[in-house]
């Protein structure tokens, strides 16, 4: 019989509805209670899910014996106080991308982890996506790499409520959101999962009148390579991403889902690496934090809290260099 853990959510939102579509599909993953602000919408999830404990007060389902495990999906600014209720209340944390609103939100979220012997974890999907670490294995094949290219620019559907003059959650400062660390995170994590720190960066941003950053573009050094990512809120792209290397480039289709990965070398030759997946591709995350869980280990062997803290020590930077500052940064 398979074992169960038994989760609680924190974020009643577009992103859990996504997230809990995956994982009903996992028999080692029970719903057991929700945490939202409201009872109105805590009871309307509950209904809908078939969820018996709903809880408006944080602290009081950590005390009682409901959950073993936390996934954590409010506005960014939130998850760092959260997860470390959460860790000290001994449960097991799975917690949206980006982790925290800064590295420092996030050394002390792992210190709370290691202390309590729990796993924390970021829900990055695309680095434990079958197709990501199928091109981990290729990526040999195309020679010395010279160049990361990644491009993911959405159209936020709140950003035509932000230009008639209502500012939604997607763009306020005092949430830690913005482009950034919305959708360019995408951008970044994966180079750094294949390629480590950079040694240098150089940033550029358009800052809107919220204060956060609609869109922007880096550029990043390495010894033998050059990176450079694109991302917005405001506007789209349809440029695929690409791995350029001397003797052949990897070509992606989407950088935040590789649904679609090939090598095209120099010959003209095309290799297909893409595995077919579960269209409802978090469930590769929850599978990764169950499994660290059921196997007794510190921490994932893939979304490593170390890979987070360089992550959003690049965050850091950036936004040190454009220039967006929250309000989470003077704590």
């Amino acid at each position: 019989m398979t074992q169960q853990i038994r989760f609680g959510i924190i974020g009643t939102n577009t992103i859990t509805e996504q997230f809990l579509k995956a994982a009903m599909s996992l028999e080692s993953f029970k719903l057991n209670a929700i945490y939202s602000r409201t009872e109105e919408r805590g009871l309307e999830f509950a209904s809908k899910y078939g969820v018996e404990h709903i809880y408006t007060n944080l602290e009081q389902l950590l005390k009682d014996d409901v959950v073993d495990a936390m996934y954590i999906a409010s506005p960014n600014a939130y998850h760092a106080k959260q997860a470390i209720l959460c860790l000290n209340h001994q449960k097991h944390v799975l917690c949206e991308k980006p982790l925290a609103s800064n590295l420092k939100e996030v050394e002390a979220m792992c210190e709370a982890a290691f202390k309590n012997g729990v796993v924390l974890m970021e829900a990055m999907k695309t680095t434990v996506l079958p197709t990501f670490q199928l091109l981990k294995d290729h990526l040999h094949k195309i020679g010395t790499i010279r160049r990361y290219s990644a491009s993911f620019c959405q159209y936020s559907s709140r950003y035509d409520a932000y230009r008639s003059g209502t500012i939604l959650n997607a763009f306020k400062n005092e949430l830690s959101n913005g482009a950034l660390l919305d959708i360019g995170v995408y951008t970044i994590a994966p180079m750094i999962h294949l390629f480590g720190l950079p040694g240098e960066i150089k940033a550029s941003a358009y800052m809107l009148e919220s204060g956060v950053d609609g869109e922007g573009s880096i550029i990043f050094k390495y010894p033998t390579m050059e990176a450079c990512v694109m991302y917005s809120k405001i506007s789209n792209s349809y440029l695929p991403s690409e791995i350029q290397g001397e003797d052949g480039t990897v070509m992606i289709d989407r950088i935040n889902r590789f649904h679609q990965v090939q090598i095209k070398y120099r010959n003209g030759e095309i290799e297909e690496l893409a595995i077919p997946h579960d269209e409802a591709d978090m469930k590769y995350e929850l599978e990764e934090f169950i499994q660290t869980i059921l196997k007794q280990k510190k921490e994932s062997n893939v979304n490593t809290l170390e890979r987070s803290k360089q992550v959003m020590s690049v965050l850091d930077e950036v936004r040190r260099q454009i220039g967006l500052q929250y309000p989470a940064d003077l704590k």
